[in-house]
């Protein structure tokens, strides 16, 4: 973070003027008439060498060449500790307009410049800091949503990430869903939270630097938990007690989120059993109350409880293995490296001759086994991803078992899960909750499934409105499901 001040600093000079629109010239000679030099846009630092009518006579450093500007296009400042005050001021009018963002970077620099350094250590540099992360963090979301901007739009947008980088802020593109998602380092937020800011400046850095959708998808997998874990102390660093109802409210749900994540985490990469983890998860999804909630925090909210919801069984203590009995169960042995392979037993079938068996690289998570009344279908919870839960069903067909996988939805996978509600009695159907979002689509629904062809018999988005969820829903998933909130 030092050197992202360092460079703030030192790209506005003394005598300053700082371009305030797009497409400001700079032209050889103090006219109107006088050939153009170059293009310049809001938030550009040039340095002021003199007067000359309406214009400035101004060196242009980062293109290496002098000219002048209309007066009425650019904000002059001396940098001294006189005009902080000033800047500052203008700094919490741009923050609120939208598009504005490189010449909020703009004046952020020129206020750290000109701001004693006590004020940069104290309230006012958290201030500051904050809105130039901001600033730079909505030109990143600009920038990820710009995809279908006009030609003109998408030439401003370049010029302001150009501008934005000039002053030392540094941004990461990653690809999602077929889509480029630009993001930013975020060294302002890191500064803002060791400096004395205010709950609300620090819940805002919190949040901003938790992003998911700026974990980069290339981390391996330990380093994805070791970034988790980061994740999970910045959130705590945050004092929800002194947030409004809503701030708090997206505090709980990022953190539900990053604890569900390390659940998973902790056990694919067998270092706990992710129950306190998962626990935390479930605790933070419950303390939301979701009036509270502003609309745009729905998604967030829905997000929030499908990775909840995802890695839920590992707050779930497994019960000591039995014997089995004439009723079938299910057990697991190692398959290939980092396989797990499933079996289904009996009295008459063990582990050498299972009744039904299939491997996987996913988490089974054996405490959410449930079989039925009749004994002649069997639901287990499988998690191949931290985000994705599938429900696997073994079902007997004439005389022989079969397992199918039931997805949360038939897209590319994103967040969801697909769960065992509740069994029909006479052995030939199944409740079944789906929630899940992809590519673009979000979606949750109670179904009663038919077991000889696993098809949808009825469905709804409500479970009171259908009368075999009324009846027969599982009482331990009405209690432990987020399917239900």
């Amino acid at each position: 973070m030092a050197a992202t001040v360092a460079a703030l600093a030192a790209a506005v000079a003394l005598h300053t003027a700082i371009v305030t629109t797009d497409q400001a010239v700079l032209r050889a000679a103090p006219r109107d008439s006088a050939p153009q030099q170059a293009q310049l846009w809001q938030g550009e630092a040039l340095e002021v060498r003199g007067e000359a009518l309406d214009y400035l006579q101004v060196w242009d450093h980062a293109r290496e060449r002098g000219g002048y500007v209309k007066a009425t296009q650019v904000r002059r400042s001396a940098l001294a500790a006189a005009d902080a005050p000033d800047l500052l001021a203008v700094l919490r009018f741009v923050r609120e307009a939208p598009g504005a963002e490189s010449l909020g970077i703009g004046i952020a620099a020129a206020w750290l410049q000109a701001a004693p350094a006590e004020s940069v250590r104290g309230p006012q540099g958290a201030e500051a800091l904050d809105a130039l992360g901001t600033f730079a963090n909505r030109l990143a979301q600009r920038a990820s949503d710009g995809t279908g901007a006009s030609r003109q739009a998408q030439v401003a947008l370049s010029a302001h990430l150009e501008v934005a980088g000039r002053y030392g802020l540094k941004f990461a593109s990653y690809e999602q869903d077929g889509r480029m998602r630009i993001c930013y380092d975020g060294d302002a937020f890191r500064r803002v939270l060791a400096l004395p800011a205010t709950p609300e400046q620090k819940a805002r850095a919190a949040l901003a630097l938790t992003q998911p959708e700026c974990l980069d998808p290339a981390l391996a997998p330990l380093q994805r938990y070791e970034r988790d874990r980061w994740r999970a102390d910045v959130l705590e660093r945050v004092d929800v007690a002194a947030l409004p109802p809503h701030v708090k409210h997206r505090v709980a749900l990022r953190r539900a989120s990053v604890w569900s994540t390390l659940a998973y985490g902790q056990v694919r990469l067998t270092v706990g059993n992710g129950g306190t983890a998962a626990e935390r998860a479930v605790a933070e999804l419950a303390s939301v109350q979701r009036g509270e909630l502003t609309e745009d925090d729905q998604p967030a909210y829905n997000d929030a409880a499908m990775r909840v919801g995802a890695s839920r069984w590992a707050a779930v203590a497994l019960a000591p293995a039995v014997p089995a009995g004439t009723r079938p169960a299910v057990v697991t042995q190692p398959g290939q490296p980092g396989e797990t392979c499933v079996l289904l037993v009996d009295a008459k079938h063990d582990a050498s001759k299972p009744l039904a068996k299939r491997c996987t690289y996913a988490l089974v998570w054996l405490q959410s086994v449930s079989v039925n009344r009749e004994g002649n279908a069997v639901a287990l919870a499988v998690q191949p991803l931290e985000a994705w839960r599938e429900l696997w069903l073994f079902r007997q067909q004439g005389g022989r078992w079969a397992i199918d996988v039931l997805p949360p939805a038939g897209l590319q996978p994103g967040a969801g899960y697909a769960e065992f509600a509740g069994w029909v009695p006479g052995g030939k159907q199944v409740l079944v909750a789906r929630e899940a979002r992809g590519e673009g689509r979000y979606r949750r629904s109670y179904e009663v499934v038919g077991l000889d062809s696993l098809a949808t018999q009825r469905q709804t988005g409500e479970p009171g409105l259908l009368g075999p969820f009324q009846r027969w829903q599982d009482p331990a998933w009405m209690r432990m499901s987020v399917a239900a909130r």
